[in-house]
């Protein structure tokens, strides 16, 4: 028996989940100055290049990825009135008693532990940066889903840089110290996921 039948290879998905972010709208620098602002004052040396090589580890889990594609399909369903009653009017309004949109970013958001989780729910309240514009509705757009999905992303960016800045005090380094690309080492260890 095949175990391999029926699965997308991971580098399709993280394609499908780097252009569902584009599609809406979202790109990977304005995540990572999100990142950027949130940690660069306990940061020596962070730039916003490292930042951007946390939010690309990031977009290479696969809890994340789903979350992404699920909620934007969503949102995009919605906009199109192809979704159920009452459901199409819930996401439609962004209702205030709705809370799967949360939940499913901070389902996500729980891959990077406790920093990652409190992060989100300070980017849910304060709304930062792209946040902030997702979280307005213009015109017909609806990012119900999406706006809690980038806040998701930037709170496990930011907790990403948050631990990796431990391994760096252990070794009396900063970020000034080290390239972007060594922002995530495991991304150096075959097979290791980051």
């Amino acid at each position: 028996m095949d175990n391999n039948q029926g699965r997308i290879h991971s580098q399709q998905v993280y394609e499908a989940t780097k252009s569902a972010l584009k599609r809406r709208g979202v790109t990977i620098k304005e995540v990572s100055e999100i990142v950027f602002e949130m940690q660069v004052p306990y940061n020596v040396g962070l730039t916003i290049e490292h930042c951007i090589e946390s939010v690309e580890s990031v977009l290479k889990k696969r809890e994340m990825q789903h979350a992404i594609l699920v909620g934007i399909e969503l949102d995009e369903l919605a906009e199109k009135k192809m979704l159920s009653d009452p459901l199409q009017q819930i996401i439609e309004s962004d209702e205030g008693l709705f809370g799967v949109d949360e939940m499913i970013a901070l389902g996500a958001a729980y891959t990077y532990g406790s920093i990652a989780v409190t992060t989100f729910g300070h980017l849910d309240k304060n709304k930062i940066g792209i946040i902030k514009k997702l979280d307005t509705k213009i015109g017909s757009s609806i990012h119900t889903f999406l706006d809690d999905l980038v806040a998701s992303i930037a709170a496990c960016a930011s907790s990403r840089i948050a631990h990796r800045t431990r391994d760096l005090e252990e070794n009396h380094e900063t970020f000034a110290d080290i390239e972007p690309d060594e922002t995530a080492p495991e991304s150096k260890v075959e097979g290791a996921t980051t």
